[in-house]
Formats: C-alpha cells, structure tokens, sequence
C-alpha cells in the first residue's frame, strides 16, 4: 500500500495545483460557451432591446456571419419570426470592437494612420499599431449589435410597442421639403421644426436650427456677384495680355530700329574712313 502523504508534502502541492488548473481551464470553457448579451436596435421606432440567448443551437446560426450581413429573425427565437436583423458591429469579451473589411474571426493588429477608425493621432504623420477584432462572429464576442431591417407581424415588447419622437427635426432644405412634401415655391422656413423653452431669466425662447443649404435671394445675389467678378476678371487678364503683348512688340520694334541705327552708323563711319584714306593716297 502507498504511504499517505504528509501534510505540505511536494507532491501533495503538485496534485492540488493540477487540480485547480484544471478547474479554472473547465471554469474558463464555459464561460466561453456562455453567450453574451445581443443588443437589436430599431430605427422606426428609436427603440432597443437587450436579450439574452442561453441555447447554444441557436447561437450557432450566428458564428462565421459577417458584418452588414442580414439574418432571419426566427433564428433567435420565435417572437421574432417575420423580422429581419442586419449585424451591425460587436464587442469581444476583453472590449476590442469589430472592425468592417477585416476577414477573420479573431483579433489582429493593424497600423493605423489619420483617417483610419478607432485611432486618432496624436501627432503628424504618426502611425501606430492597434488590436481590432475581425468582421467574422465567433465564440469570443461578448456583445451582438442587430439593426432591425424589416419588421415582423408580432409586436415585441420594449422594441416595436412603442415609439420615441424624435426631438430634432432635419436641418437641410431638401430634407425638410421631402418631409413635409414641399415644392420649390413653398417658404422652406416655415416649415422648420424648432422648440419653445424657458430660459434662466423665465423668458419663452424659440430656438431653431441653422437651415443648410437653403436658397435665398441673397444667396444668389452673391452667386451673381461671384459669376461676374470671375467674368471681369476673365476680361481684365486678357486686356492686361494684349496690352502686355502690345508693349513687348512696341520694345521689340525699338530694339530692331536701334539696331538698325547702330549698323548704319558703323557703315557709314567705315565708309567715311576709306574715302578718307583713299584721299590721303592721292
């Protein structure tokens, strides 16, 4: 018979280490296993729902799904049969998001420049190098974010039973003309939805936003201004070209005539100096 171990033994230490390893390494698969919250959205409504998904079948039916892909509502349960869902994004279970146009379903590193998502340099020219998880749904995603496309026939509670108004209204022209089904004719700025509030001092203000965008006649006033100063401009540059090709063949010409003079008087200077010569031969 094996002796028994002594308490603080070696071997007794090895043997409770193995053991909590491999609890912790059981611990650690099933909180894998485990799903995280899926957060679906609805645009129509301004509405979101958070839900939890314990069966692992239907989970399934998520992994190896892309970003921007749709899915059938049936697929996480059946009071969401009808609706279509569209994956707009995640998180992993350490908080890396996932990033669009990245084909693999774990996390990487990317060097990221100006103008890239989820980096914002600190100096110019500067790159640096950040983890971002995949567009590919796996095991290792702790938060689903669903956009709702098309909307089912049950009304689910707390997502499709109700409705936030919206409290700002669109601010560019053509956005509130095809809100309110405005013409071209029609005052664009009576149509602008704005808010009434009490300020401090208990006075009633009216505030609006900006109109983008918005045609007036002072706008095209300056439109008009503009037009004719780049057409005077056009007009200016080519009489200041004509007058400067007028002056550059003006100099030109006197150039040419100076010359002429110059080899004229050479000539005649020379000829004087041979008929002189010749006389003092005689």
């Amino acid at each position: 018979m094996k002796e028994s171990l002594k308490v603080g033994h070696p071997e007794e230490k090895r043997v409770n280490r193995e053991s909590h390893c491999s609890a912790l390494v059981g611990e650690i698969r099933l909180q894998q296993k485990s799903s995280g919250p899926i957060n679906i959205a609805c645009p129509s409504t301004g509405l979101q729902k958070v839900i939890e998904i314990d069966d692992e079948k239907r989970l399934q039916n998520l992994y190896e799904r892309r970003m921007a892909q749709e899915i059938d509502g049936s697929v996480l349960g059946e009071e969401f049969e009808g609706f279509i869902f569209r994956i707009s994004g995640g998180n992993d279970k350490q908080g890396f998001p996932m990033r669009q146009g990245v084909l693999t379903n774990t996390r990487v590193r990317l060097l990221c420049q100006k103008g890239h998502k989820a980096y914002r340099p600190r100096r110019a020219g500067e790159r640096k190098r950040k983890s971002v998880r995949g567009c590919i749904v796996g095991q290792d995603i702790s938060v689903l974010n669903l956009v709702v496309t098309q909307l089912g026939e049950k009304t689910i509670d707390g997502l499709t039973s109700d409705a936030i108004p919206r409290r700002l209204g669109p601010k560019r022209a053509n956005h509130i003309r095809a809100l309110f089904n405005l013409t071209k004719e029609d005052d664009v700025r009576k149509y602008v939805i704005a808010r009434v509030y009490t300020n401090k001092k208990g006075k009633t203000c009216r505030k609006s936003p900006k109109i983008q965008r918005l045609v007036t006649p002072l706008t095209l006033q300056r439109k008009r201004a503009r037009k004719a100063e780049k057409m005077n401009s056009v007009l200016r540059n080519k009489e200041e070209a004509a007058a400067y090709k007028k002056l550059v063949a003006q100099r030109l010409a006197e150039k040419r005539e100076a010359r002429r003079s110059l080899i004229s008087k050479r000539r005649s200077s020379r000829k004087s100096a041979k008929l002189a010569a010749e006389k003092a031969k005689k």
